[in-house]
């Protein structure tokens, strides 16, 4: 396949669809050199974006909390994405909503006066991980942990917030893993590089709770899932101690969606029958 940048087909910029391939910005582009870009992803089924309202508020929202106040609408952002689909002829994809500070008068860690820009480009994109979504994936433990929330805007979905996700992903692949679970400042068990992480213990489920992580619009539907099919969700700090204890474990987000995980450092899982089911649940939520 193509490098993401030489494709046929359109990317909607500030405001119009423009030709893929130009897609393009300035080399002294502000979020290139201090990480100002905030951004969403988001998959289309069937045609429609599962939960896209929610991605355009958590984009805004995102802006906001870095001082990077975005000018368009939610309205304008589902328009965007709406007519990105449309011009790539797609109706299962992967979106991708961006929105970063741009080139202007200033080039410093100041940029009030540089403007702030949005793009929205989507592709066919099969699952995260892999086979892993159906014999479980194998975590390493990563070394780098996320940040004290007085130290990051931890609700923000901000590029920069994912160095140690990149760094920490490459380790793990060099070990020949999927993926790494993190820990949080304090020790506790956090996340995934990109996604949410639950576990499964007499048929009662514990996930991290997100006082230091963000927390994600696919954990929030796997949550009311399981509350509505009467499942006891315990949302506490998890102390890495206790992996030896659970019996399941899977991860979720938008680009993950519901994959199981059979491994974590030395502990293994079992894709048992509620790891299962909420994975099948989960899809056909998303294709409703």
């Amino acid at each position: 396949m193509a490098g993401y940048d030489d494709r046929d087909g359109f990317i909607w910029m500030d405001g119009k669809l423009v030709e893929w391939r130009s897609a393009q910005v300035h080399i002294l582009t502000h979020a290139l050199h201090y990480a100002s870009s905030v951004f969403e992803g988001e998959r289309c089924y069937n045609g429609k974006i599962f939960k896209s309202r929610e991605h355009s508020e958590r984009l805004r929202k995102s802006g906001e909390l870095l001082d990077m106040p975005l000018p368009y609408s939610v309205e304008e952002i589902e328009a965007a994405k709406e007519a990105v689909l449309k011009a790539n002829g797609l109706t299962d994809a992967y979106v991708r909503a961006l929105a970063w500070r741009g080139a202007g008068e200033d080039m410093g860690v100041a940029s009030k006066r540089n403007p702030i820009r949005m793009a929205v480009a989507c592709w066919s994109w099969g699952n995260y991980y892999g086979d892993a979504k159906m014999k479980g994936a194998k975590l390493d433990i990563a070394k780098w942990r996320r940040p004290d929330p007085a130290t990051i805007p931890h609700a923000a979905k901000a590029a920069g917030l994912y160095m140690i996700c990149t760094m920490s992903k490459h380790a793990a692949e060099a070990k020949g893993c999927s993926d790494a679970m993190m820990l949080d400042f304090r020790g506790y068990v956090a996340e995934a590089t990109g996604a949410n992480i639950f576990f499964v213990k007499d048929g009662e489920v514990h996930t991290p709770k997100p006082d230091c992580i963000l927390n994600g619009i696919t954990r929030q539907t796997v949550v009311g899932m399981l509350k509505g099919m009467g499942v006891t969700v315990h949302e506490r700090h998890i102390l890495p101690e206790e992996l030896a204890s659970f019996e399941q474990c899977w991860l979720t987000g938008t680009a993950a969606e519901v994959t199981p995980v059979g491994q974590i450092g030395e502990h293994t899982f079992v894709v048992g029958d509620l790891t299962q089911r909420i994975a099948a649940d989960y899809e056909k939520l998303v294709r409703a």
